[in-house]
């Protein structure tokens, strides 16, 4: 493996321009937490969300992007290092609870973050909201690029008094724990738009990966229910919880409207990136549409999740793409958009999609697995068998996206080519895979 400081100087030798005569481009990235393909409006969904619609209409909404993984903390080490989250050491959730042996995990300084590659560039980067990629100090995202942080290190807080689901106080500044009062969200936003004020002037990444919908479920009226060592129901006291998990995605989707009108004011809208999406799919309060499972499952509704994006003059307004497209695509097709050579050495396993948002046809026939049990292949998806799934299971999404017909039998000569496929990569990411500390695993 190349070491990270070799492979990010390198990077700075395979600098080019973007667009001749253009700006590099600032780069927005906002991410929802447990958000399903059927809750938003612009999917046709039950949630009014007209600041999320609208980088839809005025850019590319995407039918087929998943998230890297089915849980929280693997999509975003996917996202992070454009590597599938297995070689990046996170296969899955960094734990809360401290006698949980993954407690202990964390981002191993090893791994090259997009964050740190585009600061090697002069890039203002900025994370505002959830990390989970470690609850240590030295995980602190300020130790992977990011030059501010506020937010949470936890897989979720309390909305109101920021204490995370194991009784632990969880707000910080940088990489001070730290009292600042107001909703979670709305906290959020505002120092996500600040953000933008303060870099107007210099090209920036800002990362703001959300709490909203994750439980525990609560809107900006309702009281506090985590107190720190205290006693209380993780998913929160309403009873309406529902009506909660809508509100929340409201008052999110009025921060995404917040964050455009900053970048408009500011003078920076036509020369940003905005993309919006969801780190895993809803769990049975939201929706997944016509999709099966939902959180924590293989099923498309445990992956296949909304994701919009705009670039002025680059996307075109209005534009749908049917492209297959993951958190770890991210990363390389940010770096590519903003004007940085993939490096090969650097391992990553994404792809750049730029051509894609740019209306280039898609590639059909691409191989990706999911959590080491499932592995997809153009319109192929294989399903050993796992939770949810007492039998190996094989789909045509190009005809059954429900995946509610198994045609294993009448494929079996197409499910062992795959099968064998799937435990090839799963050699493959185990031999390579970046290692926690002693104990961890």
């Amino acid at each position: 493996m190349i070491d990270r400081w070799w492979a990010l100087l390198v990077f700075q030798f395979l600098w080019v321009a973007p667009v001749q005569g253009a700006e590099y481009p600032n780069v927005v990235l906002i991410m929802a937490d447990d958000l399903g393909y059927g809750d938003l409006s612009c999917y046709d969904g039950w949630i009014q969300t007209p600041a999320i619609d609208s980088i839809a209409a005025r850019g590319m909404l995407m039918t087929d992007y998943h998230s890297n993984g089915n849980v929280c903390s693997p999509t975003r080490a996917a996202l992070m290092t454009g590597r599938y989250q297995q070689r990046a050491g996170i296969p899955s959730v960094v734990a809360a609870a401290k006698n949980n042996p993954a407690h202990s995990w964390g981002l191993q300084p090893v791994e090259n973050t997009i964050a740190e590659v585009l600061t090697t560039r002069g890039y203002q980067t900025g994370i505002f909201g959830k990390w989970h990629l470690g609850y240590f100090k030295k995980y602190n995202p300020t130790h992977h690029g990011f030059k501010q942080f506020v937010g949470y290190v936890s897989g979720n807080i309390d909305f109101i008094s920021h204490v995370d689901q194991a009784g632990t106080f969880d707000w910080w500044h940088n990489q001070e724990l730290s009292r600042e009062s107001g909703y979670s969200t709305h906290l959020i936003t505002q120092h996500a738009v600040e953000f933008i004020k303060d870099n107007q002037e210099h090209p920036f990444f800002l990362y703001v990966p959300h709490e909203a919908p994750h439980y525990p479920y609560q809107g900006p009226g309702d009281k506090a229910d985590r107190t720190v060592g205290g006693e209380f129901n993780n998913h929160g006291s309403r009873l309406d919880k529902k009506e909660a998990y809508r509100e929340m995605v409201e008052e999110m989707d009025k921060g995404v409207g917040d964050i455009l009108s900053a970048l408009k004011t500011t003078g920076t809208y036509r020369n940003t990136i905005v993309i919006f999406c969801s780190d895993n799919g809803a769990t049975s309060l939201g929706s997944n549409g016509v999709l099966r499972g939902h959180k924590g499952t293989n099923f498309e509704g445990g992956h296949r999740v909304p994701c919009v994006v705009q670039w002025p003059g680059r996307i075109s307004k209005g534009s749908r793409s049917d492209a297959l497209m993951m958190s770890m695509d991210l990363m390389p097709t940010l770096l590519d958009c903003t004007g940085l050579s993939l490096v090969p050495g650097c391992a990553m396993d994404g792809t750049s999609m730029r051509e894609i948002w740019e209306g280039e046809p898609a590639v059909s026939d691409r191989t990706v697995v999911w959590n080491g049990t499932t592995l997809r292949q153009g319109n192929w998806k294989l399903m050993l068998a796992q939770k949810g799934v007492k039998m190996n299971s094989l789909f045509n999404l190009e005809n059954d996206k429900s995946e509610s017909t198994n045609v294993i039998g009448k494929h079996p000569d197409l499910a062992d080519d795959l099968i064998d496929k799937l435990n090839l990569m799963n050699r493959d990411l185990k031999t390579n895979a970046t290692v926690q500390p002693s104990g961890s695993y």
